[in-house]
């Protein structure tokens, strides 16, 4: 696979010449002694761990808060790049949209017969309770974060869609922040594309899906599951940065299909709420009885029109990697083009034939759980054992529907700081996108994930991989030079 690895900085020359456009980055890689790199690195990760820059670990009780390591190499985009993906992430979550706005309406696409519709009335992630009714605006996705990965130079595939909490925005912001702190030269370099509106798109995309009757300032909060969420650090990062209350399930109520939010001055109405918990937890009087993270009520203010919630409940339903393997049908149905931005290759293993393929080739594959999220229930074939590789063949045998296979990819590189130096490591990259139901806006930058282990593909911080920041590159910055 060596001789097929792309390089985001060196394309296939294996560290000798740079991609045309790269030659300053590579210079500066090249030119930083490790010693400044690693010192650098050092004092991000500290400001990291000084800023409470955490997520926890379920179920690992020795190290129960981790800061995500950082690499001070950053991955690069050309303006060209950038144009190429932003337009195929609009194309892709505008057809996400109308998905879902149909599987809970009209159902189209299912009596057309291109997604069978025992995949989707019958995916645990499909919601019936919201069947028949239009969020405001019409919009179900309001956040995605699209994962991606890269395995040549015009090679860019879509790994999974994430519609229902994505998460990882704080870490985008604050790597910038980072990074221009400790490697200002890079920005008198390049003319980098800034990621620090997002919270100002963030905040107004909010305020355009307010539902009709909101006052001409709505009244947004971020409702969180609490400190002990994974997630907490960036929910109370977003909340303070986008400039609204950062609220738990106790500081709502609902009095007649309304949501209030409880304050020392007294209630204050809530017009949208970014929820940053699951749908079976959002309200016990709809969902899960037990619940203490929703609030009671809230499903009813929701179909009375009274609040909008961000992400609509419902949109679960498209993280899930078998609905995924539909994709490039679902954006030609809906948009009559087809995808800009193709998937990776997927075996749907409730098929008989792909369950055989997958059976036949446990080895060279990438088996995946269907509703698996975070590097969990995965199995990668070339560096598992044959116990393990056992293990799935038989939970394949058993529930042939739980799980789709994909070929092992040779996904692209970036030079990562390391013991031994500047050494390739895999990375994927989540970009983020905001839909106020007229227009898809995609920040530009995003979330580069890297595998810190020589060799491996897994780069969920959850399995220890780390973050980079991610410069995309305005378009008059394509051939900048170093300074002698």
């Amino acid at each position: 696979m060596a001789d097929r690895i792309f390089d985001e900085i060196w394309g296939h020359s294996r560290g000798r010449t740079p991609r045309p456009g790269f030659e300053s980055i590579a210079r500066w890689i090249r030119e930083t002694p490790k010693k400044e790199l690693q010192r650098r690195q050092d004092s991000a990760e500290a400001a990291f761990r000084q800023l409470g820059i955490t997520f926890n670990v379920y179920g690992d009780e020795e190290e129960a808060e981790r800061i995500i390591p950082f690499d001070i190499v950053p991955r690069v985009f050309t303006a060209n790049e950038w144009e190429t993906l932003s337009e195929g992430l609009a194309q892709r979550v505008t057809a996400l949209n109308m998905f879902l706005e149909d599987v809970y309406g009209d159902r189209k696409i299912l009596a057309d017969g291109i997604v069978p519709t025992d995949l989707v009335l019958g995916n645990p992630g499909f919601t019936p309770v919201v069947n028949g009714h239009r969020p405001p605006h019409g919009v179900y996705a309001h956040i995605c974060g699209i994962d991606m990965v890269r395995t040549g130079p015009d090679e860019f595939l879509v790994l999974e869609d994430n519609a229902r909490t994505p998460s990882g925005v704080s870490y985008m912001l604050e790597n910038r922040e980072a990074m221009l702190r400790l490697c200002p030269e890079l920005f008198e370099i390049f003319e980098v594309e800034p990621v620090d509106r997002y919270p100002d798109a963030l905040r107004e995309m909010m305020q355009s899906v307010a539902p009709e009757g909101a006052s001409s300032e709505p009244c947004c909060v971020l409702l969180t599951p609490g400190h002990f969420n994974s997630a907490f650090y960036e929910h109370s990062f977003l909340a303070d940065n986008v400039g609204i209350e950062l609220v738990e399930a106790a500081d709502l109520v609902v009095d007649d299909d309304i949501v209030w939010m409880r304050t020392i001055e007294g209630r204050k109405r809530v017009d949208v709420i970014y929820r940053r918990i699951d749908d079976d937890f959002l309200d016990p009087l709809v969902f899960r009885p037990d619940s203490m993270l929703g609030v009671p009520g809230l499903m009813a203010a929701y179909f009375a029109g009274n609040v909008t919630l961000i992400n609509a409940p419902g949109g679960g339903i498209s993280d899930d990697k078998a609905i995924y393997s539909y994709m490039p049908e679902i954006v030609k149905y809906y948009s009559g083009e087809d995808a800009k931005l193709p998937n990776v290759e997927t075996w749907r293993c409730r098929e008989a034939d792909a369950l055989q393929y997958t059976l036949d080739n446990l080895a060279d594959l990438v088996v995946k759980k269907v509703d698996g999220s975070g590097g969990y229930g995965m199995l990668v074939g070339p560096t598992s054992t044959s116990e393990e590789i056992e293990e799935f063949r038989a939970a394949l045998k058993d529930n042939p529907d739980g799980y789709i296979a994909q070929p092992t990819l040779a996904l692209s590189t970036v030079p990562t700081l390391t013991d031994k130096g500047t050494r390739g490591r895999h990375v994927d990259f989540r970009p983020f996108c905001l839909s106020d139901g007229d227009k898809v806006t995609t920040v530009p930058g995003g979330l580069t994930r890297v595998a810190l282990r020589e060799g491996s593909l897994v780069v969920n911080s959850s399995q220890g991989g780390g973050t980079k920041d991610s410069l995309v590159l305005r378009p008059d910055s394509e051939q900048p030079e170093l300074p002698d």
